[in-house]
């Protein structure tokens, strides 16, 4: 135990003559302060040093012993205080009363000093273990929410490398990475203003899929560069292996799951974004051929990003298109490749979409 000088203790009793004997007992062991009122005392605990220990009286004029105990439990400065309850009242009701309101002991008067003493030091014993237990708590979640905030961006790091992995076979895409997870995320938020989809899409949803957006394209490391960066369009059996990226990338993914000790959260919409991100809306896409709703929603919101992005870049095979001209075969495509709702959220605010475009263009 520290030096109990360093203690300070508070006694409140309206008897002058009171004070004084509780004041010559604890002086020569610890530092002592003394209000006669309720008003005073809450002034005190309010003050530094702040006691670590109240010795109050409970039959005061005014404010009584009970109404300064609520005062100090009410208030988030002073709750912690442990308060020891002094009084005349020698009855069990009474006894009963102080400590069930919340007081850690209960005192009654004429007081036996060498028991005064030692129910105190209990006390101050007692606070310095919670002190610690405290301290110690507020170090670990402290320490926890470093480690996870340093778990969180290994995890961000190692998903933007292995999405670049897939980006250096395709070195045109450039910052389609950014964009399209730009994307994703907006349109998510923009899809959850509507009553009909608020439920799925939370804040914790949001969140993984933007973490996992940028691997949709991380199957396209097992297509032959003879058919990824082919300049013309691709033949019927070229076209064949080139799907199969989906598959690929889903299946990685997979494996990592597999892999781990313990579910991943982000990898299964990751694995859902890269499985079904080319299927359309009226089930003409691949691999799976779904269709409407059996479409998972994190799948739906990538095919239209993902289309949106590549009209508007450049690829080995063609020149980027306008904004506008995007737009509109974004539009054309509502109900039949897209998912209406998406379109028409994406439609009714194509400006942010334009400006992500923008601030993450190849250019910059």
């Amino acid at each position: 135990m520290p030096d109990p000088e360093q203690f300070t203790i508070l006694i409140v009793d309206d008897s002058p003559e009171n004070l004084s004997v509780l004041s010559d007992l604890l002086l020569p062991h610890y530092r002592v302060r003394a209000a006669t009122s309720g008003e005073k005392a809450l002034r005190i605990a309010h003050s530094r040093p702040r006691p670590d220990l109240i010795l109050l009286d409970v039959m005061m004029p005014g404010m009584d012993g009970y109404d300064v105990f609520a005062r100090l439990r009410g208030d988030p400065a002073t709750a912690e205080i442990p308060v020891i309850f002094v009084t005349a009242m020698d009855s069990v009701d009474a006894e009963l009363h102080g400590l069930d309101v919340g007081a850690v002991d209960y005192m009654t008067k004429p007081l036996v000093p060498p028991i005064v003493l030692a129910r105190v030091r209990t006390q101050l014993e007692l606070k310095l273990s919670r002190d610690r237990l405290a301290d110690q708590n507020r170090w670990l979640e402290a320490e926890i929410s470093r480690r996870m905030e340093e778990n969180d961006l290994t995890q961000a790091v190692s998903i933007r490398a292995l999405a670049h992995l897939a980006e250096t076979r395709d070195p045109e895409t450039g910052n389609h990475i950014l964009r399209t997870q730009a994307y994703v995320v907006e349109l998510a938020q923009l899809l959850r203003r509507r009553p009909d989809n608020g439920e799925i899409l939370s804040d914790r949803y949001i969140e993984l899929l933007g973490r996992s957006a940028p691997l949709h394209d991380i199957g396209k490391v097992g297509i032959p560069d003879s058919i990824l960066l082919k300049p013309g369009p691709l033949t019927p059996e070229e076209w064949v292996i080139m799907r199969t990226h989906s598959r690929l990338g889903s299946e990685a993914i997979e494996m990592a799951e597999r892999d781990a000790t313990r579910p991943v959260e982000f990898l299964a919409l990751a694995k859902e974004i890269a499985h079904w991100h080319h299927e359309k809306w009226d089930g003409s896409g691949y691999p799976d051929g779904l269709a409407g709703e059996a479409i998972p929603l994190s799948a739906r919101l990538m095919a239209l990003a993902d289309v949106f992005d590549a009209l508007i870049s450049v690829r080995v095979y063609k020149p980027p298109m306008s904004l506008e001209a995007a737009r509109e075969i974004i539009a054309a495509g509502r109900g039949s490749h897209f998912d209406p709702v998406i379109t028409d959220v994406f439609l009714a605010d194509f400006a942010v979409f334009a400006d992500i475009a923008r601030r993450h263009s190849d250019a910059t």
